[in-house]
């Protein structure tokens, strides 16, 4: 029997299985009693409620992931991809780059239909159940839809240039793949403030007032240019709030859902801008950026292996000889080791940046009760998981459990 065939057999059944113990784990530590960190912030009731959401959201979760792998499993086994390979040949002929334009179009509309009974459910029933869902349905399909012309606007280009690179570059034609995506997402980073976002919310200057004024005023003593201060409508997909940054240098901007606004005190807002600013202060942004660069120059290299290997097409069924489009698709279950075990490093990275962020907010402002209050409402808001499994933790947060940045704050 093929090797490649074990392999990649082996490898979805082994990530399911992973992913699986750690959501049981997950449930087994759930418990009834209330840390006394939060005795202050939940009733019984809303503690309750926040258990029953955990629940069901990772037991549909392992639904969700089960009749994922199943479907994969299935269409690997019975050589679906050459059935594909073989409609996108009868629509477009031989020519590599459209050929596998289509090919992945295929193969993306089949993944969006197969999974939007599931993202329907989620929406509309368990989001609805807890309180979050404000999506009417009008919205979702027009979130999908800009989507999918995002996707074939944006993705499609990027992919023939990947594509066209492979087939013309030769033997570095990783190196010139890197290049070149790099240099797009860079500049992607750029306009997606102002040409991406507002497709899918409205962006509004905050009002002056007393948060304005408290903000700018901090921004200044921290140095921290910026271009303003806004709002975004969050509120007309889910209740659950956020804020973040956008934008380099004098482009940035502040962003905070309305539901944020709603909610939080002009304390507890400031000291959640802070550690935002923080993570700017103490270039983590930046340090993200080059990790995930160095990651895709490592990712087009480990492709470039896959190119024309016959024994990887023959586990997949393949009929035709290798095509650069299909090699792409196949490296992406050889690389999915790989992938598990820089996400580790990378959310182990992350969360000590969080660590560090937390506590630039803390001298900042001058005071920690509004960084803690300002967690506690988050989490309480949000239905957050207060005791999360570690083995969660270290697969899974890129952020850490509450508590422990809560005792962190404490103990600094």
């Amino acid at each position: 029997m093929n090797s490649y065939f074990i392999i990649i057999i082996a490898i979805l059944i082994a990530h399911y299985a992973v992913d699986l113990i750690v959501d049981l784990l997950n449930l087994s530590v759930i418990s009834e009693k209330l840390p006394a960190e939060f005795k202050e912030w939940y009733d019984h009731e809303k503690y309750s409620k926040s258990q029953r959401y955990l629940k069901e959201t990772t037991r549909f979760g392992i639904i969700s992931a089960t009749f994922s792998t199943i479907t994969t499993l299935i269409f690997v086994i019975l050589g679906g991809f050459n059935l594909v390979d073989g409609w996108a040949r009868n629509i477009c002929g031989e020519g590599d780059i459209v050929t596998g334009l289509v090919f992945m179009a295929i193969l993306m509309a089949a993944s969006q239909i197969i999974s939007l009974p599931f993202s329907l459910y989620s929406t509309f029933v368990i989001e609805e159940r807890y309180g979050f869902n404000r999506t009417t349905l009008k919205t979702f399909v027009l979130d999908m839809l800009k989507g999918i012309l995002l996707t074939v606007v944006l993705g499609g280009p990027i992919l023939a240039l990947i594509l066209g690179l492979f087939d013309k570059a030769g033997s570095l034609a990783w190196l010139w793949c890197w290049i070149a995506v790099t240099l797009i997402q860079i500049f992607m980073m750029f306009i997606a403030p102002y040409v991406i976002m507002p497709l899918f919310n409205k962006f509004t200057p905050l009002e002056d007032g007393e948060l304005r004024q408290t903000v700018e005023n901090y921004a200044n003593q921290q140095n921290f240019a910026m271009r303003g201060i806004f709002t975004m409508d969050g509120s007309k997909r889910s209740s659950k709030s956020n804020a973040f940054f956008t934008g380099f240098g004098k482009s940035r901007r502040i962003v905070l859902f309305d539901t944020l606004i709603e909610k939080h005190s002009v304390s507890e807002l400031l000291a959640i801008i802070a550690h935002e600013m923080g993570h700017y202060k103490k270039h983590h942004i930046q340090k993200m950026i080059v990790q995930s660069i160095v990651i895709m120059g490592l990712t087009f290299f480990l492709m470039s292996l896959c190119i024309g290997n016959q024994n990887l097409f023959d586990a997949f069924k393949m009929e035709n000889p290798p095509t650069i489009y299909a090699a792409l698709v196949f490296f992406g279950f050889l690389y999915t080791p790989i992938s598990m075990v820089l996400g580790v490093i990378g959310s182990a990275i992350s969360r000590r940046h969080e660590y560090e962020a937390d506590a630039y907010a803390v001298e900042t402002v001058g005071e920690s009760a509004p960084m803690i209050d300002g967690l506690k409402r988050l989490t309480v808001e949000n239905l957050g998981n207060l005791t999360p499994h570690p083995i969660n933790v270290i697969l899974n947060y890129s952020h850490p459990p509450v508590l422990d940045r809560i005792r962190a704050i404490k103990q600094a």
